[in-house]
């Protein structure tokens, strides 16, 4: 038995006790950790004490707790998902995204009318309660099981120019590049990642563990002017995927010869 002879809560004490035997190994990732009697042996506490120190450890992101099966170390290794984040326009000028055919729709498409907030105005360059088409799928990757949330909002000025976009916001991202570019519209993107704890429903819908943020990309694409014309948002888990990027040097303007 592990006498736990350290200031502090008792629980605390426990959970560092098995925070140190994670980390030297000794419950390596995707073990079992030792059952509520065994650690209420090792360590010589009671129950409850056992009880808030895997929950202490289950908010540091360190045990994940399946129901009926136990408790298990995380694990550490690689995400399941790499999602390359480029855009390739094909001699025939359609528009291809690798990984495109990665997702399965979980659910159909849901198609609405709603309105800029302060993030998604500021990243469309609108004032606030700016009128946007939107559309929202649930996306799953069938190899890994790695859910995704996706967002497409489309703002009324840019779906007026589209007439299409107003009729099926659900329309496809390359074929809603392909309609930009035949309406005259060169296309360049944006795009920004941050990651955040997520919200109860983004918790729910993406099945995320405890103490897990999801990833928030926000793409934008933007026309010949540089004016935003759609705002795109992916949202997964930070543990379940990575993101790949091509990156290219800008060419630097030509200096003007001094007279």
């Amino acid at each position: 038995m592990s006498e736990i002879q350290r200031p502090g809560a008792l629980y605390q004490q426990v959970a560092a006790a098995i925070r140190e035997a994670i980390l030297a190994g000794e419950f390596p990732p995707d073990s079992l950790v030792p059952s509520e009697a065994q650690l209420m042996a090792r360590y010589g506490v009671s129950r409850p004490t056992v009880r808030n120190a895997i929950a202490a450890l289950r908010s540091e992101g360190l045990i994940d707790v399946r129901h009926g099966k136990g408790s298990f170390v995380r694990s550490s290794g690689q995400p399941a998902l790499t999602l390359e984040r480029r855009i390739t326009r094909t001699t025939e000028g359609t528009f291809v995204m690798p990984g495109g055919d990665v997702w399965d729709e979980a659910e159909e498409p849901a198609a609405y009318r709603t309105r800029t907030t302060k993030d998604t105005g500021r990243l469309l360059q609108l004032g606030a309660e700016e009128a946007l088409f939107g559309c929202d799928r649930l996306l799953i990757d069938p190899g890994s099981g790695t859910r995704a949330m996706h967002r497409t909002l489309i703002p009324f000025t840019t779906a007026e120019a589209i007439p299409t976009l107003a009729e099926e916001p659900s329309t496809h991202l390359a074929a809603i590049y392909g309609l930009l570019t035949q309406d005259g519209q060169k296309l360049t993107w944006s795009e920004t990642v941050r990651a955040r704890m997520p919200l109860p429903d983004e918790r729910t819908t993406l099945r995320l563990p405890d103490a897990i943020p999801v990833l928030h990309l926000a793409r934008v694409t933007h026309g010949t002017d540089g004016r935003p014309l759609i705002l795109e948002e992916l949202r997964t888990g930070a543990d379940r995927a990575e993101l790949a990027y091509r990156i290219t040097a800008d060419k630097q303007p030509a200096r003007r010869a001094r007279a």
